[in-house]
């Protein structure tokens, strides 16, 4: 039997993921997170065989908390479940450890095929991460939209993309107010952006945060 951690951030899709693998013999649900820093806390706690992960999280995106998940439990086994599937993010996710990408659009068959395949050692991508895999072999250029962002500065951009002030954001990361606009000047130059509405949009773009909802 799999230890299993949920880390998904939208409320009705954890519950939804728990209830499902609950009754599934394969798995043994050891925890769940809607945050990404508080996910980073409970696998390190629990030390799970394997993950659901979501891409977007708040305060520590998915990229960055799987690759220190991989650098502290190389073990474990990471099937990413996420809404967004973008030629950088699925390639940023491989990167840092996952084992496989399944797209919510994809349903429930394809996500159980997924987990139950990652779990037991193999890899495993939903069709249309496959499709998108496939254009960016014969498209390169596709995927390196954000190749030379630091991992402090994609982390800059995510909390500058969240509405947070350079103080927050200095006050979090625990470094200096300069060290944070040398950073958000760095990765200006670097994307070509000169606004905070630009830097959101392209933050979006390429799946580190979520579109605000509307009533």
């Amino acid at each position: 039997m799999k230890r299993l951690v949920i880390i998904e951030d939208q409320t009705a899709i954890r519950e939804m993921l728990v209830e499902i693998l609950r009754l599934d013999s394969n798995y043994q649900l050891v925890g769940e997170s809607g945050d990404g820093q508080s996910a980073l806390n409970l696998c390190l706690e629990v030390k799970p065989d394997v993950i659901v992960l979501d891409a977007k999280l708040p305060g520590l995106n998915g990229v960055d908390l799987l690759r220190r998940l991989a650098e502290r439990l190389p073990a474990m086994r990471v099937l990413v479940f996420s809404g967004h599937e973008n030629p950088v993010l699925v390639r940023e996710m491989l990167e840092a450890g996952a084992h496989g990408f399944v797209e919510k659009t994809a349903g429930l068959f394809e996500f159980k095929k997924g987990l139950e395949t990652v779990a037991n050692g193999g890899t495993y991508f939903g069709p249309a991460v496959a499709a998108l895999l496939r254009n960016v072999v014969a498209n390169p250029a596709a995927s390196s939209a954000s190749d030379f962002l630091t991992d402090r500065e994609r982390e800059i951009l995510q909390l500058v993309a969240e509405s947070h002030s350079t103080k927050e954001i200095a006050a979090k990361l625990g470094i200096s107010i300069k060290t944070v606009d040398n950073h958000r000047t760095n990765l200006m130059r670097k994307l070509n952006l000169h606004d905070v509405a630009s830097l959101t949009r392209y933050a979006l773009e390429i799946g580190l945060i979520e579109p605000k909802k509307t009533l």
